[in-house]
C-alpha cells in the first residue's frame, strides 16, 4: 500500500504516478484506500487522493461542510503547486468537486462527477435520506452499520464484494451524519450552467443511493456534458466494474489531452 502523506494544512494524501495531475474524491464515510482500483491509472497520471476531513486519517472534524472539504483540497493542490488538474468526484465527492469548480474554478482542467448530486428537493430528501437516516442510527453495531450501507451501495452483494465494501468503508458514526447533513444542503442549480470546462458524468443504472436520473438531471444543466449509464453498478461502479470504469477515465481523460 502506498504512503500517506500529510500536507501542512493537516490533509492526508496519498501522491502516485506522473502525468497530468488528477485528483480522486471519495464520497462520504469512505477513505482514500478505496480508490486502490485506480492506482493502476499512475501509469498516466499524477494521482493526488485525499482523505476529507473528519474521514480516514484526517484527525481534523471541526467545520465539517462540503465548503470545508473544498477549501482542504484547493490548499492541498496550491501547496504541490499544482496550477490546475482533473477533478473527480464520487458521491459526497462529487459535491465536493462542484464545490471546488466553484471556489477556484481555474485549478479544475476537468471535471469527472461519478454517481453524485447537485441538489435535493424536500421530496426527494425524505425519499432517499430522513427513512435511511433513522434506520442507520438504529442499526448500533459498526459491522450491521457497514452491512446495511453495503446492500445500499452494491449491485453485486456476493461476498466478496462486500468484504472489499466493508474494507474500504469506514463511516465514523458523528462525522458520518454531519456529512450527511450537509450534503442535503447542497444546491447547485444555477453553478452547473457556469461550467466551462469537460465535464463527464457517470451513473450506474441500479444506483439505489443516488437513482442515475438526477445525474441526467445534472447532464442538461452542464453546457457540453457527456453522460454515460455504467450497466449492470450500483453506486460504486469503480469497485463493481473495475475495468469498464478506469477505460472511461482513460478515454475521456485521452479526449482532453488530445485536445489541449
Amino acid at each position: 500500500m502506498e504512503k500517506t502523506k500529510i500536507s501542512k494544512l493537516g490533509v492526508p494524501y496519498l501522491h502516485l504516478g506522473k502525468g497530468e495531475p488528477l485528483m480522486l474524491i471519495h464520497g462520504l464515510g469512505e477513505v482514500k484506500e478505496g480508490w486502490k482500483n485506480q492506482f493502476e491509472l499512475a501509469d498516466q497520471y499524477e494521482l493526488i487522493i485525499p482523505d476529507l476531513r473528519g474521514h480516514g486519517e484526517c484527525t481534523k472534524t471541526n467545520n465539517i461542510s462540503i465548503q470545508t472539504f473544498a477549501t482542504d483540497l484547493i490548499g492541498l493542490l496550491k501547496e504541490l503547486k499544482i496550477e490546475n488538474a482533473h477533478i473527480l468526484g464520487l458521491s459526497m465527492g462529487g459535491a465536493v468537486a462542484q464545490e471546488i469548480y466553484r471556489q477556484a474554478p481555474d485549478l479544475c482542467r476537468s471535471l469527472m462527477l461519478i454517481s453524485t448530486f447537485h441538489f435535493f428537493p424536500k421530496k426527494l430528501k425524505d425519499l432517499l435520506f430522513k427513512n435511511r437516516k433513522a434506520k442507520f442510527e438504529a442499526v448500533s453495531e459498526a459491522g450491521k452499520q457497514t452491512e446495511f450501507l453495503a446492500h445500499m451501495a452494491l449491485y453485486s452483494w456476493n461476498k466478496d464484494m462486500m468484504e472489499v465494501f466493508s474494507h474500504f468503508f469506514r463511516p465514523k458514526h458523528q462525522i458520518f451524519l454531519e456529512s450527511l447533513k450537509m450534503c442535503l444542503e447542497v444546491n447547485n442549480r444555477t453553478l452547473l450552467p457556469t461550467i466551462n470546462v469537460p465535464t463527464l458524468i457517470i451513473g450506474g443504472q441500479y444506483d439505489s443511493v443516488l437513482p442515475v436520473w438526477i445525474q441526467a438531471c445534472m447532464h442538461k444543466l452542464i453546457p457540453h456534458s457527456e453522460f454515460i449509464i455504467m450497466r449492470n453498478t450500483g453506486h460504486l461502479a469503480k469497485l463493481e466494474a473495475k475495468d469498464r470504469f478506469n477505460q472511461l477515465l482513460r478515454r475521456f481523460l485521452n479526449q482532453q489531452e488530445s485536445a489541449a
